[in-house]
């Protein structure tokens, strides 16, 4: 018999699929942060309510500090002060974010591993709590100690900013599908206890290849309402807050403008932000 070719029964080498090499942090920023329109938000409602500029911002629950990095290049006068408790993802944003900043901007930009509850920091002009990180405390008890934190975290003239969503489509078990040029970004809300409020969601990421990236992120939650946020935040020593609502474009789609209202719509699904004054 001839000897047998190596070639001929050599397997070809298999190309990796997207999801096995996918950046679980850039996929969320991509999809979930608007980082450009919260810097611009931030310092024109803070000088729209305060009547001067803000300086110093400290964001809690930064991840990445994505949001931070992006207030200290928009002006030389800007700094931060990042609070998270997890050092894997600041480590990230140090290496994609922070040293990506000019020189100047890296040393007005601070990140610390530490607990919101408890961290102690130079009182900001603006703290802020996006992408609905504080709904990890489950309890009023949990909730209005972190509130008390944030009020003795800013300046007596400083704002509290959070963000809050709702609707009645946040009550329901299902999974919302958002395409994107390289991805499909999918948010999956797989449980929620009306008794508890305990609430349970993913993102998971497809790709082109077929691949998924499933559970990239996971929450463990209380899906709190507006209501019971404003109340917290007035027992927890603020003065007052309002709600800023997102307007609506000419075919009823959100334009991204928020303005304050006194009263809301009953959408099935909203995003809308809380402005708490000490």
């Amino acid at each position: 018999m001839g000897k047998t070719r190596g070639a001929r029964h050599r397997k070809r080498k298999q190309q990796p699929k997207q999801a096995d090499t996918a950046d679980r942090h850039y996929l969320y920023e991509q999809s979930v942060q608007g980082v450009e329109h919260e810097a611009e938000f931030l310092a024109d409602t803070f000088k729209e309510i305060r009547g001067r500029e803000a300086t110093l911002l400290r964001e809690d629950f930064c991840g990445t500090a994505n949001a931070a990095c992006e207030w200290v290049k928009v002006d030389e006068r800007h700094r931060a002060i990042c609070v998270d408790l997890d050092a894997d993802v600041l480590a990230y944003g140090r290496k994609k974010h922070v040293s990506a900043l000019s020189p100047d901007a890296q040393q007005r930009i601070t990140l610390i591993n530490g607990d919101v509850l408890i961290e102690k920091t130079e009182p900001a002009d603006i703290l802020a709590a996006f992408n609905f990180s504080y709904f990890i405390f489950k309890t009023r008890e949990e909730l209005r100690r972190y509130f008390s934190a944030a009020r003795d975290a800013i300046k007596d003239d400083g704002l509290f900013f959070l963000d809050i969503y709702g609707g009645s489509d946040a009550y329901q078990e299902m999974e919302e599908e958002t395409e994107y040029d390289d991805f499909t970004y999918i948010w999956d809300q797989a449980s929620y206890d009306p008794v508890t409020g305990d609430y349970l969601c993913y993102i998971h990421f497809r790709f082109a290849d077929g691949s998924e990236l499933t559970r990239a992120f996971t929450y463990h939650w209380r899906l709190w309402s507006v209501p019971e946020v404003r109340e917290l935040l007035a027992e927890a020593g603020f003065s007052s807050s309002k709600v800023y609502w997102e307007g609506t474009d000419e075919d009823g789609e959100g334009d991204g403008v928020f303005t304050p209202v006194e009263t809301g719509e009953a959408d099935e699904a909203f995003v809308s932000y809380i402005v708490a004054r000490p």
